[in-house]
C-alpha cells in the first residue's frame, strides 16, 4: 500500500510546546455554558419579537420549552452516540492490535500528534471506501476517533498521509465536533421559534384577528412550511461555520506534519476528488467534502480544495 512506499518517520514537524498554541480552546464546559447562554438569549429575543408583533408570550410557553428541548436534544443526542453510529455508518474496523507496519504506524503518528496536540488518544480505525477520505469524531477530544479510508491507503504516501492524520487531530483538538452540535442545537431551537412565531402571526392575519378561536388547519401548514424555509436558511449558517473550520484544521495539520506535506495531502485530494462516500453525520467532518457549483457551494461542508491550498500558501508567504 502507499504508506509502505516510503521509509517510516517518527520525528514530528514541530515541538509540542510551540504546536500547543495552535490548539488552545475553551474547555467542552466553558463551551457548553456559552451555547446555552446563547441559545437563553435566543429564546429571550423571541420573546421581545412576540411582543413587539403584539403575540401574547405566555401562549407560547410551550412552545418554547418544546423548542429549547428538541432544539439541543436530537443535536447533543448526535454528538453523544457519534462514536458508535460512525463505527457503524461506515464499518470501521478499531486497530486494536497492528497487524501490519501500516496499522503500526498509523497508530503511533496518532499517538504522537495527539501528544503534540495535549489531547488525549483517539481511536484510530480503517473503514473500507474507495475515495481519499478520513474523519474524526467523538463527543470528547480525549475520547475521540479517528478513521482512514483503504482509498486513502492505497493512495497516498507516508507525507501526505501523515498530513491527513493531523488535520483530523486538529479537529479534535479545536473542539469541532461540540462546537457544530451545540451550533446546530442553537440553529434548530432558533427555527422552531420564529417559525410558530411567524406562523402564529400570519394566521392571526388569514383569520381576521378573531379571538377565542383555536389554531387553524392553516396554522400547521404555515409552520411546517416556514420550518423549511428557515431550515435551509440556518443550514447556509451552519455549513458557512463548517467551512471556515476547515481552513483551521489545515492550519492544524500543517503544524503538526508540515505545511508542505498539507499542501501535497490537498493537492493529491484534487487530483483525485470524487463524490464523497461518508454518511451525511460524519461527512462535515472528513478531509473531502462535496463537490458543488453555483447556489449548491452555499450548502457545502467543505471549502474548494483550491481555496484550502491558497490559503496555506499564502500563510506560508507570509511567514516567509
Amino acid at each position: 500500500i502507499g504508506l509502505n512506499s516510503r521509509r517510516l518517520s517518527r520525528n514530528s514537524a514541530a515541538s509540542p510546546s510551540v504546536l500547543a498554541r495552535h490548539f488552545w480552546s475553551p474547555t467542552v464546559f466553558t463551551r457548553v455554558a456559552l451555547f446555552l447562554a446563547t441559545n437563553l438569549a435566543v429564546l429571550v429575543l423571541a420573546g421581545i419579537v412576540m411582543s413587539l408583533l403584539g403575540v401574547n408570550p405566555n401562549q407560547l410557553g410551550g412552545p418554547l420549552v418544546f423548542a429549547a428541548i428538541f432544539g439541543f436534544g436530537g443535536s447533543l443526542i448526535s454528538l453523544l452516540t457519534s462514536k458508535w453510529m460512525a463505527k457503524r455508518a461506515t464499518g470501521a474496523q478499531v486497530i486494536e492490535q497492528p497487524r501490519n507496519d501500516a496499522e503500526r504506524w498509523l497508530v503511533t503518528t496518532v499517538q504522537r500528534q495527539a501528544q503534540a496536540a495535549g489531547i488525549g488518544m483517539p481511536e484510530v480505525a480503517v473503514y473500507d471506501a474507495p475515495e481519499i477520505n478520513a474523519f474524526a469524531t467523538g463527543a470528547n477530544r480525549n475520547n475521540a476517533l479517528v478513521a482512514v479510508s483503504t482509498g486513502l491507503l492505497r493512495s497516498m504516501n507516508q507525507d501526505e498521509a501523515e498530513a491527513v492524520l493531523g488535520h483530523e487531530v486538529a479537529h479534535i483538538a479545536n473542539g469541532d465536533m461540540v462546537t457544530m452540535a451545540l451550533l446546530q442545537g442553537v440553529l434548530n431551537t432558533f427555527v422552531i421559534v420564529l417559525a410558530r412565531v411567524v406562523g402564529g402571526v400570519v394566521d392571526s392575519f388569514l383569520s381576521g384577528n378573531r379571538e377565542g378561536e383555536g389554531r387553524g388547519f392553516g396554522y400547521y401548514i404555515i409552520v411546517m412550511v416556514l420550518e423549511v424555509v428557515f431550515g435551509l436558511f440556518a443550514t447556509m449558517i451552519a455549513m458557512w461555520f463548517s467551512r471556515r473550520r476547515e481552513f483551521r484544521a489545515d492550519h492544524g495539520g500543517a503544524s503538526l506534519a508540515g505545511r508542505q506535506k498539507m499542501i501535497a495531502a490537498l493537492e493529491r485530494l484534487k487530483q483525485q476528488q470524487r463524490p464523497s462516500t461518508l454518511p451525511a453525520q460524519v461527512e462535515a467532518f472528513g478531509i473531502a467534502g462535496g463537490i458543488g457549483q453555483g447556489m449548491k457551494k452555499l450548502f457545502l461542508s467543505h471549502p474548494p480544495l483550491e481555496d484550502r491550498i491558497a490559503a496555506l500558501r499564502a500563510q506560508q508567504a507570509t511567514v516567509a
